[in-house]
């Protein structure tokens, strides 16, 4: 008698809620045209090219050499809590204590806490176009709905407080504003942010600021909402150290919000990861209260790149984009080639792209778009001359 075949069970209905990462799935498949033996040039991954200083490195060498390898507190160190509310405070006038703060494993983990602490199923929450691809995604594993608000790729994809206005209703708990902006590199301008919160406040609605480039920006001083009067009632803050000082694998975020909602996202963590990593914990200690020369080495070898993306976009024909105010990315719009090759959105651009020209770069349709890319300049100047000359050879083709 033979037996039986029976059917795996199945997933959990809330995963189909979600989706791989659209810019892991884009660094997937150049690492697997890599391993062929393939020369692809990479823009896909946001991931700083610098190495980790070096004074941090060391401080997490001595962690491990001290033996600081065990559990820590579910929402981080003391030592660390205080050297994020400290710098905080230092460079925006916040004044948030330790029990008003949290340590995550990546700014990526902070917004998937808060959302999770505070959205129910119907809530909705409104997010700018172009979004970061992980908002959407972490939304609706919630249960909420996203309501998205279309900016103006004219005015470099800024959101202003009436934009958001008319998205207003009585089930909306939470805007998210991103500034800098990945993908677009838009950067909300003080006032404006200042009439954002004011209208958050008035209709008692979380507002997220996700500040993980919050350092990256061309023009003027980095700035939080969060040094608003008032705006510790209705603000949550998301941090990372990971863009910053360049430790994207160290996975060290952290969170300020009301002293309820970090208790309540502790709670959660401590079924989850648990903590932060201990060794990484200490590292970012020295980061946060080390020499802070490297970001302003990084932010000036940014604005090169930039500089020199902007030139080269703008020599391509077929292809427009909005100035980059802040972060390392770059979101041109391509649309002046479709109808060619097969080309009738953003996604066919970059698998033609990729296949063709062997250069990768993220589709707009991850970030809410279909008919921009997503370029991270977040590499070598080498990187970027091949990568541009590659593209710009790509169209020339495609328009001949």
């Amino acid at each position: 008698m033979q037996p039986r075949t029976k059917a795996a069970p199945a997933l959990a209905d809330r995963v189909s809620l979600i989706s791989m990462s659209a810019t892991m799935k884009v660094s997937a498949e150049a690492a697997r045209l890599k391993r062929e033996g393939i020369d692809v040039v990479g823009f896909g991954a946001g991931e700083p090219d610098f190495p980790t200083p070096e004074h941090i490195k060391r401080a997490g060498i001595k962690a491990i050499e001290d033996n600081f390898t065990k559990y820590t507190q579910t929402g981080g160190v003391p030592e660390l809590k205080s050297a994020i509310c400290d710098n905080h405070a230092r460079d925006y006038g916040t004044a948030y204590k330790a029990s008003e703060c949290m340590v995550n494993v990546g700014g990526k983990h902070t917004i998937f806490n808060f959302t999770q602490a505070l959205l129910n199923p119907g809530d909705e929450v409104v997010i700018p176009i172009p979004y970061w691809v992980t908002y959407k995604d972490v939304v609706n594993y919630t249960g909420a709905r996203c309501v998205f608000v279309d900016t103006d790729e004219d005015k470099g994809f800024t959101v202003t407080a009436a934009m958001i206005e008319r998205h207003l209703n009585p089930k909306t708990k939470m805007v998210i504003i991103n500034s800098p902006s990945n993908p677009s590199g838009a950067v909300v301008e003080d006032d404006e942010f200042k009439k954002i919160l004011e209208l958050t406040a008035d209709h008692g609605v979380w507002l997220m600021t996700d500040e993980c480039y919050d350092k990256f920006v061309y023009s003027g001083q980095p700035f939080s909402i969060a040094g608003m009067p008032g705006a510790k009632e209705n603000v949550l803050v998301v941090g990372s150290l990971s863009k910053t000082y360049s430790m994207t694998g160290w996975r060290i975020g952290f969170g300020l919000a009301p002293a309820p909602v970090i208790k309540a996202c502790e709670e959660l963590q401590s079924h989850s990861t648990s903590n932060p990593t201990s060794i990484a914990q200490k590292a970012a200690i020295e980061a946060l209260r080390g020499p802070q020369d490297d970001v302003g080495s990084m932010l000036a070898e940014y604005r090169r790149r930039r500089d020199y993306v902007i030139d080269r976009i703008q020599t391509i024909p077929g292809m427009k984009m909005a100035e980059p105010k802040g972060a390392f990315y770059a979101y041109p719009n391509v649309s002046g080639v479709f109808g060619r090759d097969g080309i009738n959105s953003a996604m066919d651009f970059t698998e033609k792209l990729l296949q063709k020209a062997h250069v990768a770069v993220v589709p707009g349709e991850a970030f809410g778009t279909d008919k921009h890319i997503r370029i991270s300049y977040a590499t070598s100047m080498k990187e970027l001359e091949r990568g541009l000359d590659r593209i710009h050879k790509y169209v020339d083709s495609l328009l001949q």
